[in-house]
């Protein structure tokens, strides 16, 4: 008897530390941007800036990396000095955005299943090009056909696009800066 409960309890952990395995891979649940969240490279809150932001989180901070656009988030994946200890990255899904200048505060995407507008005339949070987050093509399509660019995975924003200089990833088109719809 005392052989088969000890066989009961080696499988029950077995099974326990099966589980415990897959909720580790389960990717963290993303913060509500408040008041709070500071721009990791910009210094600044993140709400005062419009267009999609960015929040990372990492297995060794407490709190999401906040960040006042969708590219800098980006930047910091690409980026050698940075945490590489991601376990998610978050942008705004700009299909749910309620506006250009009030992307919203929890309407998140996660960006490696998002579409991204590279090279459309519209500016950044914090005046430079933007890649522009969407969770699904039909309104990255939209976006595209009223601003320009073209749509490309998380994995295909060009490295020089993200890391360049303003003047080297934006679109030399002078329109406005604000788009005439996000939706």
């Amino acid at each position: 008897m005392k052989r088969i409960a000890v066989v009961h309890t080696l499988l029950a952990l077995i099974l326990l530390a099966g589980c415990n395995e897959k909720q580790q891979t389960a990717l963290p649940l993303p913060h509500a941007m408040t008041a709070e969240a500071i721009g990791r490279y910009c210094g600044m809150n993140a709400l005062e800036h419009p267009g999609p932001k960015g929040q990372i989180l990492t297995a060794g901070l407490i709190e999401p990396v906040w960040f006042s656009s969708a590219r800098d988030a980006i930047a910091f994946t690409m980026l050698p000095d940075e945490p590489k200890d991601i376990q998610a990255i978050y942008v705004s899904d700009m299909a749910k955005a309620p506006s250009w200048d009030k992307p919203g505060a929890d309407n998140w995407v996660e960006a490696r299943k998002a579409l991204f507008v590279i090279g459309s005339r519209i500016k950044g949070g914090m005046g430079g090009a933007e890649a522009v987050p969407f969770s699904n093509r039909a309104a990255a399509e939209k976006f595209v056909a009223e601003n320009g660019g073209q749509i490309v995975g998380f994995t295909e924003v060009p490295r020089d696009y993200v890391l360049g200089s303003n003047e080297s990833s934006a679109s030399t088109d002078d329109r406005p800066s604000a788009p005439s719809s996000t939706n």
